[in-house]
């Protein structure tokens, strides 16, 4: 199973509000020969660290690719920019964020390329809660924790809660 993190909290001029902006981000992935094969629901966050900027809109899709992990990341950055991010400041406020959480059972770090898991999703629950949603036996292939172990871990006051009209696509 190969995950993807989607998030925004910008609006973009090419697709518009975040919500909006990450619904045509799945659409641009499919576009590029990668099905999307299902998604969580929509998810209302906080920004981490807490700052001044508007919350997020996030969610998780499962994929399915023949790309390697290096080159699925390549896409994943072009859509962004597409989108309108200039990568800069980590954590600053953007348009699109698409991150690569799982390649299968893949376990890479820097020095290999792209890095499989994503190095900080275990401390997430945006990327935690709405995971849950497609794969509730998830184990994290580094560290051997299942998701409901990792979830029951988080550090308090991450604000993540399901968006009302966020209805998961299968």
């Amino acid at each position: 199973m190969i995950f993807l993190g989607l998030g925004a909290n910008l609006p973009s001029a090419e697709f518009g509000a975040p919500r909006e902006t990450c619904e045509a981000a799945l659409n641009l992935i499919e576009k590029r020969g990668i099905s999307v094969l299902r998604r969580s629901r929509w998810w209302r966050t906080a920004p981490l660290p807490a700052g001044p900027q508007p919350w997020f809109v996030n969610g998780v899709a499962e994929i399915e690719s023949a790309l390697e992990p290096d080159a699925l990341l390549q896409v994943l950055h072009a859509l962004e920019a597409e989108a309108g991010r200039v990568r800069g400041v980590s954590g600053a406020a953007r348009p699109l964020d698409l991150d690569l959480l799982a390649y299968h059972d893949l376990v890479r770090d820097p020095a290999a390329g792209a890095v499989v898991p994503h190095p900080r999703m275990t401390e997430r629950a945006f990327v935690l809660l709405p995971l849950a949603e497609l794969a509730p036996r998830w184990t994290d292939p580094r560290s051997g924790i299942p998701i409901a172990e990792l979830i029951a871990r988080l550090p308090p006051g991450q604000d993540c809660r399901p968006l009302e009209d966020g209805t998961a696509k299968s």
